[in-house]
């Protein structure tokens, strides 16, 4: 099994090195991630969030959203991701480079230096403990902005308007709330992403040959889909904390949650989030592996 997407090694190549290189090029995939995936998930944010018969489905959402926001109000809440994506992703590849060389470190490896299959989720799950000092407060700015008019209540101007009235609220607090939920949606998620993607990796790339855009698309996309049908329940209970009037917690959100319909009602906007999952993960990983390969030209 491979260690891991070209982003991390050749054994000259500094520790130093490689997770700057990883860290760049995950910034550059999580543009391509916001750039794809942003409308998608808007979708399914507010099909999470939104009192039961508001919407009828995913299409009923895209054609109120484009009705009353015109074409690009798909991209409301666009700003955050972008400048919180950009930066998740950069910490998670940087954070999955560290694990990698963590978990070699602390046990065995394959003759060739290969890592296995639990090796791999460990590094993803090492992953997602960072990232969450910038994704929880970013979601939760994402999702208040992606809810924003759909009960036809206007209540924050933009991302800096959130920032400010959720410190006014709560203090630094209330832009974190929902941490523990993203560490429970990501750690698992983040081992899951890495593991099916190194491992579609490895088996659609013949040996001797460089990995195709097409393998790295279908492996992308593929680890998304698994990483959110996986962790999908816990994103609902996550989006509900973070756009919830007063705090809360997990388990209260859960029991709520579960009183509405069971555990179907932990399911709404799975069906964009799928749409999502696969070509924003495929564009990541294309992004990621195409910025090794300019990085590895020049450094």
């Amino acid at each position: 099994m491979s260690d891991g997407p070209e982003i991390s090694d050749t054994v000259a190549e500094s520790a130093i090195v490689g997770q700057i290189k990883s860290f760049a090029a995950g910034g550059v995939g999580g543009i391509c991630a916001v750039l794809v995936g942003h409308p998608f998930d808007l979708l399914k944010v507010r099909l999470q969030t939104a009192p039961k018969g508001t919407y009828s489905g995913t299409l009923d959402v895209l054609r109120k959203t484009v009705a009353r926001d015109g074409p690009l109000g798909v991209y409301r809440g666009v700003t955050p991701p972008l400048l919180g994506v950009t930066p998740m992703f950069a910490i998670s590849f940087w954070g999955y480079d560290l694990g990698k060389r963590i978990v070699s470190s602390m046990s065995p490896v394959g003759p060739s230096g290969n890592l296995s299959i639990s090796q791999i989720s460990a590094a993803g799950f090492f992953s997602a403990i960072p990232m969450t000092l910038v994704a929880a407060p970013f979601e939760r700015i994402k999702v208040l902005l992606q809810v924003e008019g759909q009960s036809g209540e206007t209540k924050y101007s933009g991302p800096f308007d959130v920032v400010k009235k959720l410190y006014r609220e709560g203090g630094v607090r209330s832009l974190f709330r929902g941490s523990v939920a993203t560490v429970a949606r990501d750690g698992p998620g983040s081992a899951i992403y890495f593991a099916v993607y190194e491992y579609l990796k490895e088996s659609l790339t013949p040996e001797g040959q460089a990995m195709s855009l097409g393998a790295i698309s279908f492996a992308g996309g593929m680890s998304g889909v698994a990483m959110w049908t996986v962790v999908f329940p816990v994103d609902t209970i996550k989006s509900k904390l973070q756009t919830s009037e007063t705090p809360s917690t997990i388990t209260k959100v859960s029991r709520s949650i579960y009183a509405q319909g069971g555990l179907k009602a932990f399911f709404p906007g799975i069906g964009p989030a799928l749409m999502r999952s696969f070509p924003a993960n495929a564009a990541t990983f294309v992004g990621v592996e195409l910025a090794h390969k300019f990085f590895n030209s020049f450094f």
